[in-house]
């Protein structure tokens, strides 16, 4: 399989990045900075968000795996409207499928109360998490080809080893035998990949934690 990975310089893009390649799977790498992706074996391709995307961008690609955030330039508005771009440019690229690195604020823990709505939620985290609540409202609203899904990772998602199973939920918060909701970023990685491979979860959200 061919896998693109839209963000593989940051963080938890990265860790997919290796993820996939640490599987055999051939990677390519989209990133706006190619000299921030370091050593890597996958194909790096140059890709800035803020300028008009082509197709000839994802030309060969099986899955796009797409971690974009507005965090580093401020700009949260980025975030919608790039699964927009994307929802729109993929078919004619015949990239079948997108999935998403979501957050974990638009998580009910009550029918119809969001996690980020919650009095606690850290405000430092808030305008992130709002944005990436539109990113999951644009991919339920849009009339589009492209199987999707938008993969939201638990309340604390850490650098770590694997720690173990995961477990994987739908649009409800959910806590371990403690909690908590946490995963690490490589356990994440690999809920990730297991998703790319076995495309169990068309056109819906799933959360990860443990």
């Amino acid at each position: 399989m061919k896998i693109a990975v839209l963000g593989a310089s940051g963080w938890i893009g990265g860790t997919i990045l290796n993820e996939a390649l640490s599987r055999g799977h051939e990677v390519v790498a989209l990133v706006r900075d190619p000299s921030k992706l370091g050593e890597t074996a996958a194909e790096v391709r140059s890709v800035d968000l803020a300028k008009p995307l082509t197709a000839d961008t994802f030309a060969g690609v099986d899955v796009l795996i797409a971690s974009v955030g507005g965090r580093a330039d401020l700009n949260h508005s980025l975030v919608a409207k790039t699964v927009n771009n994307l929802l729109a440019l993929l078919p004619l690229a015949k990239v079948p499928r997108l999935l998403w690195v979501g957050g974990a604020g638009s998580l009910e823990v009550a029918p119809g109360v969001t996690l980020v709505s919650s009095p606690d939620f850290p405000p430092a985290y808030k305008d992130e998490a709002l944005a990436q609540g539109e990113a999951l409202k644009a991919f339920r609203a849009a009339n589009t080809a492209v199987n999707w899904t938008f993969v939201s990772p638990a309340a604390e998602i850490y650098p770590g080893e694997s720690e173990g199973l995961y477990r994987l939920g739908g649009d409800s918060f959910f806590t371990d035998a403690k909690g908590r909701s946490r995963i690490s970023v490589t356990d994440y990685a690999k809920a990730m990949l297991d998703e790319a491979e076995k495309g169990a979860h068309p056109n819906q959200r799933i959360s990860v934690a443990y």
